[in-house]
């Protein structure tokens, strides 16, 4: 064999190697594919049906919110959107940049706008947030989404979007969408009961998306009524399964579409007519009194009316407030920002959340409790002297010697000398309160005490939330020596009985508990389950939830008091509050706006139309906002305006109840705002029965 021929043949070794090589090739491949198709092949499988099919939610109505006699207080309204599909533009970029010219001239955006080399507001984009113009806005959308519509523009006029409709031919690609964005045809008046939306946040992102809801589509309650009854009013959305291509465009449907499910109707207590009329009652006020001081003084302040037979809320105003039709498609960064830094705080609902001091309001708490308790008895008599004030030992604790303090009454020049049980309410005289609640000398030998006074209170509403359907609400403060050690890491002193019985020193509450006690005394010892939710019905009108009066207790027969011993030691004993205790504490609040009581001037001609009876409150105060002012001066504090007041008196169908931050005299500013409300409200009544 030559050399030439040898060199032509693979030598014994070699071939070997080329079999060696092939072989593991083969058995590599073939082990790959055991491994995609067999092994591996159901998870793969799953990933590719998982790329082919697609969930998409479809979204459904939100409830509508009417208030009691039918208005729409909550609605959807059509928001129309222009959209461009980038899959669906023409192939030829001339056409597509005139198309792109011409809707510019309408929509009035500029086609080029913005840096799309800012990797940040990329990643940040949100349709309509104008920081692009068209051009960009479709090329974000073609590289991350090129067969779903973008909105360019949002919310745009009814002729714009008709006009972008009529161009549709000329346009491929160019769409209109409409959407529904949540509408309040009150706005600022019922804001403060009503609430707003805003995003599925990502503390709730899981529960909402477990349930159907789209975290980029879907919106929740943030405040108000829209919070509390979000579950009533959301819905359930609609499902689609449906097949796509690789592109993300829908080819058909796999499955029969499940209906989206709109949300259920709710129909409020509040009365929108009286709702008004107590706004401007309260504005007009407060704008008198500001002009009048040359000053601004008055700016926070609530009024609340019920109707203390049922619990139903009729109106309820927490001033300042805020335009709730501002958040309705999105929340502005910048006037959410406004309203959190504004120390009046439009977000913060005073009627359920500010606690403050109640001053005079709360002596009915004191009034009944020494009256049931036998500390003194209804016609006895005590003597508020001519200088106004008496001096008590102030001691901490019972064997220290103590140091004499004045306690003075409102009534400073001449006191209100001789004073009974029911004389002491209508005159409001501090020099009573004072004796009942913590004693003096012979004349009370043993006062009501701290511990019967915060059980008399407790059975009013004090020291715990209502449980009205609004988020955020506080339980406002009854203390007690336990209270006092824990949080002013001091013992309780003989001048804390004496100025609680006032509703000063340590005591708060929130202006919904003042309006809850009242009512209860008005309603003869019924404490009725404050609401504002009348009734709930389903998307066709039907009333799935009728309005029923919730009872939450009645302290003349359900045993709330507990007795404690002479130590101020509970005995496991309880008891409840005589209901002629309660019909005398109303027959003082009636001598309140007869003549010689505290609110008279102000009631003497309404009360000849209907027959009244409250109780006016002036509370000192010393808070954050008076410190930096230096209003906190000993012996001139500034002062809440408190008012609260029944109608009519021997049948009570509303109790109303206004307070004025920084107001003064209860008598003379929170007085009037209660009686314009009554007014408004009868005078409602009387057309109604026409």
């Amino acid at each position: 064999m030559t050399n030439e021929t040898r060199k032509g043949k693979l030598s014994p070794t070699r071939m070997k190697l080329l079999l060696w090589v092939m072989g593991s090739v083969f058995v590599f491949f073939m082990a790959r594919l055991v491994s995609l198709q067999i092994i591996q092949g159901a998870d793969y499988l799953a990933q590719a049906e998982e790329n082919r099919i697609s969930n998409i939610s479809v979204s459904t109505q939100r409830g509508v919110i009417y208030d009691r006699n039918g208005y729409v207080l909550a609605r959807n309204i059509p928001s129309f959107n222009v959209a461009i599909t980038p899959a669906d533009l023409p192939e030829d970029e001339a056409a597509i940049q005139e198309i792109y010219r011409q809707l510019s001239e309408v929509i009035e955006l500029p086609v080029n706008q913005g840096d799309l080399e800012d990797e940040t507001a990329i990643k940040t984009f949100k349709p309509c947030d104008n920081l692009f113009g068209i051009e960009e806005i479709v090329y974000i959308a073609d590289t991350n989404w090129p067969f779903r519509p973008t909105a360019i523009v949002c919310n745009v006029p009814r002729d714009m979007a008709l006009v972008v409709m009529e161009k549709a031919n000329d346009w491929p690609g160019v769409t209109v969408e409409v959407e529904p964005v949540r509408d309040y045809p009150t706005g600022w008046l019922t804001s403060e009961v009503i609430g707003f939306l805003g995003p599925i946040t990502e503390e709730v992102k899981d529960q909402y998306e477990d349930a159907g809801f789209s975290v980029g589509t879907d919106k929740i309650g943030f405040s108000g009524v829209e919070f509390t009854m979000n579950d009533q009013l959301m819905g359930k959305n609609g499902t689609r399964v449906v097949e796509v291509d690789v592109g993300g465009g829908v080819v058909r449907d796999l499955e029969p579409p499940v209906d989206p499910v709109p949300g259920n109707n709710v129909k409020l207590t509040i009365d929108t007519r009286l709702q008004v009329a107590t706004k401007y009652a309260l504005t007009n006020e407060m704008r008198g009194w500001n002009a009048y001081l040359n000053e601004d003084r008055m700016t926070v302040a609530v009024v609340i009316a019920m109707n203390p037979k049922t619990g139903e809320i009729l109106s309820l105003v927490s001033q300042p407030t805020y335009e709730n039709n501002r958040m309705a498609r999105f929340i502005p960064a910048y006037y959410y920002e406004q309203l959190l830094q504004d120390e009046k705080r439009p977000l913060f609902n005073h009627a359920i959340s500010g606690e403050h001091p109640p001053g005079s309001v709360y002596k009915l708490a004191a009034s009944i409790g020494a009256l049931n308790e036998g500390v003194v008895t209804l016609n006895q008599t005590l003597e508020c002297p001519d200088e106004g004030f008496i001096n008590v030992i102030q001691k901490y604790s019972e064997n220290e010697a103590g140091v004499p303090i004045d306690y003075v009454c409102w009534l400073k020049t001449s006191g209100h000398g001789m004073v009974d049980w029911r004389h002491a309410i209508a005159y409001s005289c501090d020099v009573y309160f004072y004796k009942i609640s913590g004693g003096f000398e012979d004349e009370v030998p043993v006062g009501l005490g701290v511990y019967r006074m915060k059980e008399y209170a407790e059975a009013l509403g004090y020291g715990k939330a209502t449980g009205i359907e609004l988020p955020g609400e506080s339980t406002g403060l009854v203390p007690d020596p336990q209270w006092k050690r824990i949080n002013a890491g001091e013992n309780w002193a003989t001048g804390d009985t004496y100025i609680a019985s006032m509703g000063q020193g340590y005591v708060l509450s929130t202006p919904l508990q003042v309006l809850v006690s009242f009512a209860t005394l008005a309603n003869d010892g019924k404490m009725m389950q404050p609401t504002l939710i009348r009734e709930i019905l389903d998307s066709e009108g039907n009333v799935i939830k009728p309005f029923t009066p919730v009872l939450k207790q009645d302290i003349t027969v359900d045993p709330v008091i507990e007795v404690f011993d002479a130590n101020g030691q509970p005995t496991g004993e309880t008891k409840t509050v005589d209901p002629e205790v309660i019909a005398m504490a109303k027959e003082g609040m009636r001598m309140v706006v007869e003549p010689g009581g505290t609110v008279h001037k102000e009631f003497a001609a309404f009360d000849q139309v209907v027959q009244t009876a409250g109780k006016t409150g002036t509370a000192e105060y010393c808070d954050d906002i008076a410190n930096e002012k230096n209003l906190c001066q000993r012996g001139s504090w500034p002062t809440h305006a408190w008012y609260v007041g029944y109608a009519p008196y021997d049948d009570p169908e509303i109790v109303v109840l206004a307070f004025v931050y920084n107001g003064g005299e209860g008598s003379s500013v929170a007085g009037p705002i209660v009686r314009k409300v009554m007014e408004a409200y009868f005078e409602l009544k009387e057309i109604d029965n026409q």
